[in-house]
Formats: C-alpha cells, sequence, structure tokens
C-alpha cells in the first residue's frame, strides 16, 4: 500500500538517510512505470515476479556493482530478504528487515493505508475464504505469505512464495549459501506489534504448529535447529541482529533511527 517515493514515508526515509550520511546513494525501489502502478502492485503483483524486477534493477545499476546495504520495511523486509537468496550479484552486504514477516503472518496483514481500506477489507475477506488456492496465490501479495499455523499441510504444499525461501518443501543450497554471506542480517521487531501476528515473526519464531497461541523464538524452530537456511550458523557467527523498539507496526521515532539503524549503513 505504499510506494517508492512517498513524501511521508519511502520518500522520507531516503531523504533523512541522505541527510545524514553525505555523499551515500540511495535507491528506493520502485516496481511499475509510476506510484499507483507500485502501490497496486504491493497488492497485486506476484512477489516472485516483483522479486526477479528488482534483481535486474539491481544488476543494472552501477553505483551498486560493489554490493549494497538493503532496507526493507514490513513485508519488504521479507522480499530483499528473498533477494539476498535468489540473486546474489551484485552482492547485498548488510539486510535491514524492519518489521518485516519473516515466518509470515496470519488473520490479518500488516497496516493498510486509510486510503486503501476498501482494498483492505476486500483484501482480507479474500485470504479468509482461500488464501491457499493458485488464484489468489498469483495474484494476491498477501496470500503468498499468510502462513496459517492450522493448516501446516496445506501451507507447505501451496505457498508460492514464503514457503519456498524458507525452505519447507526441501533445500536449495543456493539460497542457504547466498544468505549466509550477508555480513549482517538486521531483524527489527515491534514491541507492541498489533499489525503483524504473531509479532514474533519479526525475529523468525512463529507459532507452534498445530495451535495459534503459542509461540516459540527462533532457535527452538526447526528451520534454527536443521539449519535449513543457515540462520543456526550465522547466529553463531553473530551476524545476526535482534532489535526491539516500543510501539506498533513501523511506530518508531526519527532518533531511535539515527542512533540504531543508521550505523549499519556507514
Amino acid at each position: 500500500g505504499d510506494s517508492c517515493c512517498n513524501p511521508q514515508s519511502m520518500g522520507y526515509i531516503k531523504k533523512i538517510v541522505e541527510n545524514k550520511i553525505p555523499g551515500i546513494y540511495v535507491l528506493s525501489l520502485k516496481i511499475g512505470s509510476n506510484l499507483i502502478q507500485d502501490m497496486e502492485n504491493s497488492f497485486f503483483m506476484n512477489v516472485n515476479d516483483q522479486v526477479r524486477e528488482v534483481c535486474s534493477q539491481l544488476a543494472k545499476d552501477p553505483h551498486l556493482k560493489g554490493g549494497y546495504n538493503a532496507m526493507g520495511f514490513s513485508q519488504g523486509g521479507q522480499f530483499l530478504r528473498a533477494v539476498a537468496q535468489r540473486c546474489p550479484s551484485p552482492p547485498m552486504l548488510n539486510l535491514i528487515s524492519v518489521g518485516g514477516q519473516h515466518q509470515g503472518s496470519v488473520y490479518g496483514f500488516p497496516r493498510c493505508p486509510g486510503e486503501s481500506s476498501r482494498i483492505c477489507d476486500w483484501i482480507r475477506k479474500t485470504l479468509d475464504l482461500g488464501a491457499y488456492t493458485q488464484a489468489v496465490q498469483e495474484h494476491l501479495v498477501q496470500a503468498e505469505y499468510w502462513h496459517d499455523p492450522l493448516k501446516e499441510e496445506d501451507y507447505r504444499k501451496n505457498s508460492i512464495f514464503l514457503a519456498d525461501i524458507n525452505q519447507e518443501r526441501g533445500i536449495n543450497e543456493t539460497y542457504k549459501k547466498n544468505l549466509m554471506a550477508l555480513k549482517k542480517f538486521v531483524m527489527v521487531k515491534f514491541l507492541n506489534d498489533t499489525m503483524v501476528d504473531p509479532p514474533i515473526s519479526e525475529w523468525f519464531g512463529f507459532y507452534k504448529s498445530g495451535q495459534a497461541k503459542e509461540t516459540i523464538p527462533l532457535r527452538e524452530t526447526s528451520l534454527y535447529t536443521e539449519d535449513r537456511l543457515g540462520l543456526q550458523e550465522m547466529d553463531k557467527a553473530g551476524k545476526l541482529v535482534f532489535l526491539g523498539v516500543k510501539g506498533d507496526h513501523l511506530h518508531f521515532s526519527e532518533e531511535w533511527f539515527y542512533t540504531t539503524i543508521l550505523p549499519f549503513l556507514q
């Protein structure tokens, strides 16, 4: 529901990073030929196609050929993780995920802008009716990281994006190798998040399988204990950074951003 250059969101982030780190080059990714398409694609463009488009943009940008730092907000955090896993050239150096749902989200989806409230209501109803049907998976972004702990088999079998990048159906050694090449993987969790269910997904935790009340942290998940994605090895090497910030989804102060996030970009 956002766009690359909204002066109150992504455009603003771009501006303050440029102001605080003189001479830095910042690319705010646009998916589509204009801002309206960019916003609509955040709801309706197959995430795998979005990742391919971004990989192409990055490969063509001469400023990035030596490597780059990536920062994604909400669903952008997990989408950029897919870029890290699938597109090692140019190399992603550090990945900063601000409120990204790395184990997926269920029973809702991140804050939907007021301008799009009718779209949001329609999407919620569609997800409730058939998140794992082929048509919904291929044409509704939020369905592609919809992770229902009561329907784990349906999720693993039919999720065309999240189940793939989380190695739920087999091990893609290239995904693992590429993610482990990161210097740092920074995950920001909003401690009072009411938009991501469960909020611990922002730190790669999730519900215990088969129920939707008790959650487990990353280090107790099979993804970690079996090290299917290399996260255990990265953790032992000090590459995983877990940050918590008070506030609801994507609510943070400029001061927190300057002191906590900007050092990873310098």
